[in-house]
């Protein structure tokens, strides 16, 4: 029975609680509109119900449950405070439940509005998530405001873990601070970097120098073996008065001479002078175009004149071996092959001459064309190929074509030689001396930076440029080689042809005018004096190569047999 009394009492108390606080309330004007809808649908709800008969219990049932135990009085408490609960607060669960039609739907409706717009239902509705979390939020920045941090602690600054000069100290003890931004140093990395400043260029320029030799053998074998055995085949044949077939290589040199006399003969009519002076009035800027455009004609047709050259070889031997019934048709097809090496080689000279006009005139200016023209090209170039993925093929190559560029920019600077000679006024030797050693010096300087990069890029070694040394020497004793890929390809007719046509008018310029007999006196003497010191130099610049040739191979030979043996 107490722990009912407790219970009844407790009961009594939230009755009066919640009369208290409906009391309060009353002078709401929505409060009291709401608990007016609140009646309404209450009796509307009742009408609605069905009428269940009423059970009235008996005399005998009243005496049993007086008669039960303390636990049924328990019962009977709780079963009231049940009915006490559900009278009190039955309006609140009916107003989640839709009972009718319409009609309920709406005063749901207006009751939710009522609620909505009260003050109190309001403040007493719990906080919403985002509500939640902003105060979270504003909890933060409170407690990363400075100020706060300042107030809690004054000397945060001037602490030992936050003062610069422990950090500063900290830093000075824990060694170089270039450690977290570059890899650490081996052996490689160490050799490496002395392949990419010592050795590569050393080994790069060494074999582009044996190139140039290389290219210029081949250009006075052109001038002087060339035209001596031919003279010797004509003078056999007037000696024994014996037409016999010619050989496949006799065949080659008639065709080779035919295309050299063919280009000279059509840039004596050429105006160079002309071409100068047009090239003269463009700026330094168009100057450093038309000299990149003509200089990529220039490699261009390098590569496609070796092609069209061994067509010529091709059909010179097929025409030498050929048996009376296909001679026409190896002499159509010699003739055809003849003709486009004559149109070829004939553009691709005009293309090397006004490649040196264009040099001549940055020469000769007086506002530093020369220079502009060298920085922009050279490092043009090394934009072009540096930053390039390459193979060891590919770097092959590139090298032998530097040779040729090499050979190329000596031509360039023996026709601007002739025309300071022809043209020049006052002391000019000094000025083009320093002029062609800065060019020479500038070239040099852009092939080793050029090859040194390359090499370190790709992880090519520096005795990969030994063995492209190697395999140039095997081409100079002619040792077959089962790639002719590697072989040095060069095509000495165009140049041949620029320097023919530019030392001509220097020859020509020291000739006496009468008679005509001393004028061809001396025109046979300044030719024999100067066919005996190209084929004097022809001699040397050849022994000299086939020495050098045949040391290299054998030292490499012995190199490779040390390693096999070790």
């Amino acid at each position: 029975m107490a722990f009912g009394s407790s219970l009844s009492f407790r009961i009594l108390n939230e009755t009066n609680s919640l009369d208290q606080h409906n009391f309060q309330s009353i002078d709401d004007p929505n409060l009291q509109r709401m608990e007016k809808k609140k009646k309404k649908k209450k009796n509307k709800k009742k009408k609605h119900l069905p009428q269940l008969p009423s059970v009235v219990p008996d005399s005998s049932s009243v005496v049993c449950l007086e008669s039960r135990s303390p636990v049924a009085s328990i019962m009977n408490e709780v079963a009231e405070c049940q009915n006490i609960f559900s009278n009190n607060f039955g309006e609140l669960r009916q107003r989640n439940v839709a009972v009718g039609g319409g009609e309920e739907a709406e005063s749901a409706a207006e009751d939710r509005e009522v609620e909505r717009s009260s003050p109190e239902r309001q403040t007493r509705s719990e906080p919403s998530a985002k509500a939640v979390e902003t105060m979270a939020n504003i909890e933060t920045a409170k407690s990363l405001d400075w100020e706060r941090l300042m107030a809690e602690d004054s000397n945060y600054i001037f602490s030992d873990e936050k003062s610069p000069m422990n950090y500063f100290i900290n830093e000075m003890n824990k060694g170089n601070a270039l450690r977290r931004t570059t890899t650490l140093g081996s052996e490689k990395e160490r050799e490496r970097v002395y392949d990419t400043i010592f050795r590569l260029p050393w080994r790069c320029e060494l074999l582009i120098d044996v190139g140039f030799f290389v290219c210029l053998d081949s250009f006075l074998s052109l001038l002087t073996v060339m035209p001596t055995r031919i003279v010797m085949k004509i003078w056999r044949v007037l000696r024994t008065r014996q037409f016999e077939n010619p050989s496949a290589a006799e065949l080659s040199d008639i065709g080779c001479l035919i295309v050299l006399a063919s280009g000279v003969a059509l840039l004596e009519r050429t105006d160079i002078s002309l071409i100068y002076h047009m090239i003269r009035g463009q700026g330094t800027i168009k100057l450093y175009v038309v000299y990149n455009v003509l200089e990529i004609f220039d490699r261009l047709c390098q590569s496609f004149g070796g092609d069209v050259l061994e067509t010529l070889f091709n059909s010179a031997e097929g025409l030498a071996s050929s048996s009376p019934e296909k001679m026409r048709f190896w002499l159509q097809r010699f003739i055809s092959d003849q003709a486009l090496a004559i149109a070829f080689s004939i553009f691709h000279s005009f293309i090397l001459l006004a490649q040196a006009i264009t040099l001549s005139t940055c020469i000769v200016a007086h506002n530093n064309a020369l220079l502009a023209l060298l920085v922009s090209n050279n490092f043009a170039e090394i934009k072009s190929n540096v930053f390039k993925r390459f193979s060891k093929d590919n770097i092959h190559s590139l090298v032998y074509a530097d040779s040729v560029e090499r050979f190329h920019i000596s031509a360039f600077l023996l026709f601007v030689l002739a025309q300071n000679i022809l043209e020049a006024e006052g002391p000019w030797f000094e000025s083009f001396f320093f002029n062609a050693l800065m060019v020479f010096i500038c070239e040099v300087l852009i092939d080793i930076i050029k090859h040194s990069f390359l090499a370190k890029f790709n992880d090519v070694k520096p005795i990969a440029y030994s063995e492209f040394l190697e395999e140039l020497c095997n081409q100079t004793l002619n040792i077959q080689n089962a790639d002719k890929k590697k072989n040095l390809t060069f095509v000495p007719l165009a140049p041949a042809c620029v320097v023919i046509r530019v030392l001509t008018p220097v020859y020509a310029a020291h000739l006496p005018y009468s008679p005509l007999i001393w004028r061809f006196f001396w025109i046979l003497l300044l030719s024999g004096m100067s066919y005996v010191m190209l084929t004097s130099l022809k001699v040397m610049i050849g022994m000299g190569l086939q020495k050098h040739a045949t040391w290299y191979v054998n030292r490499c030979r012995k190199r490779k047999h040390h390693l096999h043996t070790d």
